[in-house]
Order: structure tokens, then C-alpha cells, then sequence
């Protein structure tokens, strides 16, 4: 067997990765999918296209490699995250479309739950806070808002399960309903010290226990593969939420460790080891993986817009044509020139957790060029990413010594000094960027021991390391004028 096939399903496109013994990329392939959005801040993808895609370049990266499925030892599965589909044991369809994490349909319905006093229990037993961020309200939303959906549901006719579950469902022709901890751990009613789904929670959102799939570790064999034939019979071998399984491929397995993802949101992670440390600064605990026996956790903050501002700049503003004119775009001006951009379109996520934060650009003058809004765009990923880290120092306690970076954004330089800058520490981007890809592909090796030496046979390849230039009190003065913009774009929709 020469290879590891990694499932990459992300927000936007789906992707495939083949890697070898030495945890090189030998294939990839890659094709974006429809994003739907039926009303202001609701969020939507056609389960069936995320399968169709996720099929698709999974057959083309075999072919580039000229590789068959006898030459692939396992799969492994990353996927974005709280993104919910409910669909028909028996047909096997989607009873509505795929609900995002993005989505905020069931803000006020989070709302009521933390008016009714729910928030200390949710947060006590999932590690998580009461957001439409989670998988949760969105499969109560389902239930409540499809006709004949609860009834179905009651009757152990209907299956939920996050996009991990649901290609997992599909690939085993409904042989396997399961999902791995990390990705349980995101749906606001998995208890992360028992490891099982918590009754009362399930109760309180009015779930039914019959359509919640089987928590498994994140590094097993789950099923094989059957039905396509490039993949039939491979095992599938690796599960685990992308940013959980960015950390494991940066290797950030010793507890203090920390990392960022820039993906269409920003998500750091620092693992914490076998202690799943409470949060009050608005992060949340997380399961980071099982393996064998052992549960690891981590702390985790999330931005729900991160990348996702430089697709705006292409498709809703118009001044790029592709990502990758924005980095001469912002570098075609000395500085910000006082803009500041909070690219709050759905919300702000941690540390603010406002669901009704707007959008806003501040300090726009006549003097205010394209260059300028680019740049504040760029920036404001950076500034984000440091209110994280802030709230993950105060409840940690932990110095952290250097941030590990992935990502697309990661590739833009100009960014990756501006936020070394910003947070006044190192921040090392490796070589090779494609770290969810890679953590799923460890999971599933180790699993079927492709890697036979283990963890200590896993490298992260040669990096690169950004080091603060930036006056500490330039530095600050610029956070302090970004945390008053972001003050004023807070509650925004709810005022109107």
C-alpha cells in the first residue's frame, strides 16, 4: 500500500489529498460547490452535491497518482464542523438542505435557552456556550420546520449526523451510522467527560435519541468503502472535525501547544491535554481526539468570517478577481490610512458571541482607496485572530511561546507578519499548509499502521517563522482602535 487518501470537506469546496509514508502530497484535486442563502444569515449546501464533489475528487486525485484502490491503505475524514443534515434511513435522502455552522437561523431560539437559564448545564456538560453556531438548535430547527419531520424522527426513521456522518453514510451505502468524539463534541448535546450523548440535553432541544449516530474514536476502522468503484472496499480509518484535525497535523499533541487556521473562518485550538479546561473568556472546550483509550482536549475560539472577507471583496465588492490579487491590492497602499473593517456578516463568534454584530467598515474618507478597504480587510483577520489568543492566555494561563499557522490565508506573507506583529510572538507556517488534510490522513494510517513507528514518524516538513518588527506600542495603539470598531458594529441588527 503506497498511500493515504485524506477526505478534505470544507465550507466551500471539497478536496482530496493522497499522501505517502513520508507524509508527502503526491494528489490533490479540488472543486468548489454551491453556497445557498435563502434569507439574511441563513446559510445552506445541498448534502447531495457535498457527496457528489467529495466523490469526485477523490476518483480525480487516484487518477493524477495513477493509483487504483488497492494502492491505498485507508481513508480519513476532515470536515467543517457544526454543518447539520437530518436525512431518511430508509431512501437515504436529505429531508432539507444541510443547515452551516454559519448559519443563524436559530439565534433567538439560543436566545431563549440562555433567558431560561440553560447556558451553566450546556456548558458545564458539552464544554460549549449556547450559540446557533452548534449543531443542536439547527437539528430542533429541522425537525420543527419540516413537515412530518419530528413525527419520522420519533419513529427512529430519520438519521442526523454532521458531514463526517453523512459521508461516511453514503460511502458505506448505509452500512455505518457513526461519528468520531471531536465532531460530537460540536453539537451542543455530546457530554465530553462521560463521551456520550446526554439525555437531559437531548430532552431539553427536544431530540430524539433514535437519530443521533454511534460516538466512536477518531482513529479506527469504522467500514469500508463500497459503491465507487476507485474506493470500494478501502477502509475508512481517520474522523475528525477539520480544525481538530489541523491540530493534529501541526503535531500539536503536548498540552500548550497552539495553532490557527484561516480558512473561511479562523479557528485556534491549544491543546490542553487529557484536562478539559472550563472557559471564562467565551472560548469553548472541545474534545481535540481519541485514540485508543485517551481523550485529549483543547481550548478553542472561533471567527466565523476570516477568509470568507476576501471572498467578499471578489464577489460582493468587486475590486479582485481572485484571492490572490488582495495581497498587492493592500500592499499598494503605506497603511490602512485609519480604515477599519469588521467583517462581522453573520455575527461576531468568540470572544464576543453576538449574533447580531453587523458588517462595518469605519474611517472612511474621500481619501479612501480600494487599497485601503483591502488592506482593512486583511488586517482585520489578524486582529481577530489576537482577540482569541488573548482570551485563550487568560483562561489557560499558559504563555504561549509561538503560533502555528495553516490554512489558505496562511500563504499570504504580509498577513502572517502583520499578525506576528499584532500578537508580539513568532508565528511558523510549515511547508506544507495543508495540515486538516494531513491530521485526518495521521488518524487513519495510524489506525491500519501505514506509519508503523507512530507519532514519532510524523513530520510537519521545514517552516517558516515570522517575527515581530512592530513597536509593541504601534501595536497596541492599532488593537485599541480595531476593539472600537468592533464596539460599534456589536447588536447592530437588533437595534434596527
Amino acid at each position: 500500500m503506497k498511500y493515504v487518501l485524506a477526505l478534505d470537506q470544507g465550507t466551500t469546496s471539497s478536496r482530496a489529498l493522497l499522501f505517502d509514508e513520508e507524509g508527502s502530497i503526491r494528489a490533490v484535486a479540488q472543486q468548489e460547490f454551491d453556497q445557498i442563502f435563502p434569507c439574511p444569515g441563513w446559510v445552506e449546501h445541498n448534502p447531495e452535491q457535498i457527496v457528489s464533489s467529495q466523490i469526485a475528487v477523490a476518483t480525480q486525485a487516484l487518477a493524477k497518482a495513477g493509483a487504483s484502490a488497492a494502492d491505498v491503505a485507508a481513508i480519513g475524514i476532515a470536515n467543517q464542523r457544526e454543518t447539520t443534515i437530518v436525512w431518511n434511513r430508509e431512501t437515504g435522502r436529505p429531508v432539507h438542505n444541510a443547515i452551516v455552522w454559519q448559519d443563524r437561523r436559530t439565534a433567538d431560539f439560543c436566545e431563549q435557552l440562555r433567558k431560561d437559564g440553560h447556558a451553566p448545564l450546556i456548558q458545564q456538560r458539552t464544554g460549549l456556550l449556547i450559540d446557533a453556531y452548534f449543531s443542536g438548535s439547527k437539528v430542533a430547527w429541522i425537525l420543527d420546520n419540516v413537515p412530518g419531520a419530528r413525527s419520522l424522527a420519533e419513529a427512529g426513521k430519520l438519521a442526523f449526523g454532521t458531514v463526517d456522518t453523512w459521508l461516511v453514510w453514503k460511502l458505506t451505502q448505509g452500512r455505518v451510522h457513526a461519528t468520531d468524539v471531536s465532531n460530537a463534541s460540536r453539537t451542543m448535546v455530546f457530554n465530553i467527560h462521560t463521551g456520550e450523548w446526554d439525555r437531559e440535553l437531548l430532552e431539553l432541544l427536544r431530540i430524539p435519541l433514535a437519530i443521533m449516530p454511534d460516538v466512536r474514536s477518531s482513529s479506527e476502522i469504522y467500514g469500508d468503502a463500497r459503491g465507487v468503484p476507485r474506493l470500494e472496499k478501502i477502509p475508512i480509518a481517520g474522523i475528525a472535525g477539520d480544525q481538530q484535525a489541523a491540530l493534529f497535523g501541526q503535531q500539536c499533541c503536548q498540552p500548550g501547544m497552539t495553532k490557527n487556521t484561516y480558512g473561511t473562518g479562523c479557528f485556534m485550538l491549544q491543546n490542553t491535554g487529557k484536562r478539559a479546561v472550563p472557559s471564562s473568556n467565551q472560548l469553548v472546550t472541545t474534545v481535540a481526539w481519541k485514540i485508543k483509550d485517551a481523550t485529549e482536549y483543547a481550548l478553542e475560539g472561533s471567527v466565523f468570517v476570516g477568509g470568507a472577507v476576501v471572498q467578499w471583496l471578489r464577489d460582493g465588492l468587486g475590486v479582485i478577481r481572485n484571492s490572490q490579487e488582495v495581497e498587492p491590492l493592500a500592499k499598494s497602499v503605506p497603511d490602512n490610512g485609519g480604515v477599519y473593517f469588521v467583517p462581522a456578516f453573520v455575527g461576531l463568534g468568540a470572544p464576543h458571541w453576538d449574533s447580531y454584530a453587523r458588517g462595518s467598515i469605519f474611517g472612511i474618507t474621500r481619501g479612501t482607496t480600494a487599497g485601503h478597504i483591502a488592506r482593512a480587510a486583511v488586517e482585520s483577520i489578524a486582529y481577530q485572530v489576537a482577540d482569541l489568543l488573548d482570551a485563550m492566555r487568560r483562561d489557560s494561563g499558559d504563555a504561549v511561546k509561538e503560533l502555528r499557522v495553516d490554512g489558505g490565508a496562511a500563504a499570504n506573507d504580509s498577513l502572517m507578519q502583520f499578525q506576528a506583529d499584532i500578537l508580539g510572538i513568532p508565528v511558523v507556517r510549515p511547508a506544507v499548509t495543508e495540515t486538516t488534510a494531513m491530521g485526518a490522513a495521521y488518524l487513519a494510517g495510524l489506525a491500519v499502521g501505514f506509519w508503523r513507528s507512530g507519532l514519532d514518524s510524523l513530520t510537519a516538513g521545514k517552516s517558516r517563522r515570522f517575527d515581530p518588527q512592530m513597536p509593541s506600542s504601534q501595536a497596541q495603539s492599532l488593537r485599541d482602535r480595531w476593539n472600537e470598531a468592533v464596539s460599534r458594529s456589536k447588536a447592530w441588527d437588533r437595534s434596527t
